[in-house]
This record gives C-alpha cells, sequence and structure tokens, in this order.
C-alpha cells in the first residue's frame, strides 16, 4: 500500500539548489529544461507545510525553502505584485495565485518562517485582484502588469480559490477575516454547486464568458487540456462535493444544502463516471451526454473520488462511502501505484497502461498526499486544520 512516507520521500526530489521545486519526471527526478512553475512549487509547499504539521523528519525545511522561493525568487513579481505562472510566463492567473494562498495558509498554520507574511501578500492579491465581490466568484488571468483581463472565466480556479481561502481562515487569528473568507467561499460555492451544477441534473459546467455565461462547448477542438478541459470533468465533481463539506463544517448554521448537494453532486461522478467506457475507473471527462470524451485515467480523480468518500464517511456515517473509498482506493494501488516512485502514475490508458496524453511524468504529490492524509481524520475547513 502506499504510505505517506513514501509519497514524501518522491516529493523531496523536487527541490531545487536554485529555489522551489520542480515538475517531476516518471523516474521521480527533475524534468529537464522545464521552467521553475508557480503551481508546483505552491503545491509542494503545502504538501510539505502538513508534513510538518506531522513533525515528519526534513518537512520544515523543505516548507521553508519553498515559502522562500514565493517570497524571494524570481516567481514573485517586485514589480508589479503578484506571481508569475512560471519563470517562463508572467501571466497572473486565478489558478496560480489560489495555490500561493493555499501554500501559504499552510505554511502559516505550520508555523513555518515567513509563511504568515507570505500569506497577507497572497490574500491581498487575491482580494484586489480576483475576487469580485459583485459577482461572488474571482475572474480568471490578467497580463503581468495588470492591465489587461482576459475574457474567460472558469470553476477550475475558483474551486481552487475555495479550497485556499477556507485554509486561510484556518491559519488566520482574526475572527472578522476568517468569517469574510469563509462568506466569499460560501458564496462560490453556492453558485457553483446549489446554482449550475444542481440546475444541469449535476452535470457542472467548467467554462464561461466574462458575464459568466456558460461555454459548453469551450475546448472541444483541444478535450485533453489539463487545466480546461470540454466538456464534465468527472474529478472536479468530486472535489466540489469534498469542498461542501469543509465549508459545511465552519459554516454556523450551515444551509442544509451543503450537505445534501455534495451527496448528489457526489453520487452523479460516481455512478455516471465509473467504468463509462466498459473499463475500470473513471474517465477524464465525460460529454453532456455522460459519454466518455477523453477515456484516459488520471490519478488526481481517483484520489479525489476517495478523498471525498473518506469525508463522507466521517460526515454521514453511511458504510457505503466507506466501501467505495476501500474499492476505489484498491483500484488505485492496482493500478496507478509505482514501487519505484513511491507515488502514482499519473495517467494511465482504460486499460491500464502508463500513458502521457496530458500529463507527462509525476508532476507532484498533492492529490495523493491529501487523499492519504483524509482518510479517518476529522472534518475541517482545510487539511492542515485538521491535522492540527
Amino acid at each position: 500500500m502506499t504510505d505517506l512516507d513514501g509519497v514524501l520521500a518522491f516529493a523531496a526530489r523536487s527541490r531545487l539548489a536554485g529555489g522551489g521545486f520542480g515538475y517531476l519526471g516518471a523516474d521521480g527526478r527533475v524534468l529537464p529544461g522545464r521552467p521553475v512553475e508557480t503551481w508546483i512549487v505552491s503545491r509542494m509547499t503545502h504538501v510539505f507545510g502538513l508534513a510538518s504539521l506531522l513533525g515528519r523528519p526534513a518537512a520544515d525545511e523543505l516548507a521553508a525553502h519553498g515559502v522562500a522561493a514565493l517570497t524571494d525568487g524570481p516567481l514573485h513579481d517586485r514589480q508589479h505584485g503578484g506571481w508569475r505562472s512560471s519563470t517562463g510566463d508572467d501571466a497572473k492567473t486565478a489558478y496560480v495565485h489560489a495555490f500561493v494562498v493555499l501554500a501559504a495558509a499552510t505554511a502559516t498554520s505550520a508555523g513555518v518562517p515567513g509563511g504568515r507574511a507570505l500569506l497577507e501578500d497572497a490574500l491581498d492579491v487575491w482580494q484586489t485582484r480576483f475576487w469580485g465581490d459583485d459577482e461572488g466568484l474571482a475572474v480568471e488571468e490578467w497580463d503581468a502588469a495588470w492591465r489587461r483581463l482576459d475574457g474567460y472565466r472558469g470553476v477550475n480556479a475558483n474551486m481552487h480559490g475555495v479550497e485556499a481561502v477556507l485554509a486561510a481562515a484556518d491559519a488566520l487569528d482574526d475572527p472578522g477575516t476568517a468569517e469574510r473568507l469563509r462568506g466569499q467561499a460560501l458564496r462560490a460555492t453556492e453558485r457553483v454547486v446549489h446554482g449550475w451544477a444542481r440546475e444541469r441534473d449535476w452535470r457542472l459546467p467548467e467554462h464561461f464568458t466574462d458575464r459568466w455565461e456558460p461555454l459548453p462547448e469551450y475546448n472541444r477542438e483541444l478535450p485533453a487540456d489539463p487545466f480546461r478541459p470540454y466538456g464534465i470533468t468527472v474529478g472536479h465533481q468530486f472535489e466540489w462535493a469534498r469542498l461542501a463539506l469543509h465549508l459545511r463544517s465552519v459554516t454556523p448554521d450551515a444551509p442544509s444544502w451543503l450537505l445534501d448537494d455534495a451527496l448528489a453532486l457526489f453520487d452523479a461522478a460516481a455512478t455516471r463516471g465509473w467504468a463509462a467506457d466498459g473499463e475500470d475507473g473513471f474517465p477524464y471527462t465525460l460529454d453532456w451526454s455522460d459519454r466518455p470524451v477523453v477515456g484516459a485515467r488520471m490519478h488526481w480523480v481517483l484520489c479525489e473520488a476517495v478523498a471525498a468518500a473518506s469525508v463522507l464517511v466521517r460526515v454521514t456515517g453511511e458504510p457505503r462511502f466507506q466501501e467505495l473509498a476501500r474499492r476505489w482506493r484498491e483500484h488505485g494501488e492496482r493500478r496507478f501505484a509505482d514501487p519505484a516512485t513511491g507515488s502514482w502514475h499519473h495517467e494511465l490508458t482504460p486499460s491500464g497502461q502508463v500513458a502521457s496524453g496530458t500529463w507527462a511524468g509525476q508532476p507532484d504529490a498533492y492529490h495523493l498526499a491529501q487523499m492519504l492524509l483524509l482518510d479517518g481524520r476529522p472534518v475541517r475547513g482545510s487539511v492542515a486544520a485538521a491535522l492540527s
């Protein structure tokens, strides 16, 4: 069985001497020639921050290494503020900034030096540049100087924004700020889950115009895009279901729809997604008639399915979720686990061969580590709070 210490040892290989963390290949070594990517640095910093909360050896230093890279390294734009997408891309995206907030929040919870200052900076950028209070959602992408706002709007970045502000609320000792951030998370979740997903019988649209009008045909010609695929992304439905339950745990007088919608969204993803093409596992995406579009099996989709089922066990006590978590985890151990690296292959064909149509190598440890850490732990606003 995959164990956390093995995953952390794999993740530690991503440490870059020049600062931050690199993208890991299939052999567990940093792929040469790739730029340093802010989402990778942030996700690895988050993972090592979680490990620090558990007292794992060397985790403090690795988390501090990530915080330093995000604070003083070339990814941080000192002239204009915010964070570049990578050392080769100056765009400022909500997806990237959500992960900077998450990394900083977890570092703050773990007492990593510099974590609190990074969190205050990252939250300020999120609030002033991305969060739209009128819409109750975040915008997507700016140019480097914050002059041009792209017309695309997306749910993926907002999902990770919910995760990030919930973690920030848990990390801060300011009740007023925490209440405001959790309120923003509730507004975004209500719009996405209780609005668009519920209205479409739990088929969640991901792509929108600048007026938040759905674009159901977006990227039909690029269906395997790693961040903006066409159609229904099964793994995101599991993630939104889980996040609704994290949010419910920290919302006073939480509305009943948070649990009801989480159950409905989870069940839709589980029943429509599993073996949709006749092969065991969850396809990456489905079309609007629940037919597979990209049949590749992504490790992160299965990790999020297991994590959501594990959280539902704690919330509902229903044995069926324990059975699903067990069955899906066993499937992952048979198909995805890579004994050579201690991690999981990130992409497989429907029949189980290692593939790279969307993801090369085994880039990071974020989804797998969280799957392992959520199993059997109390449901809180964030994974860090559950460990604390």
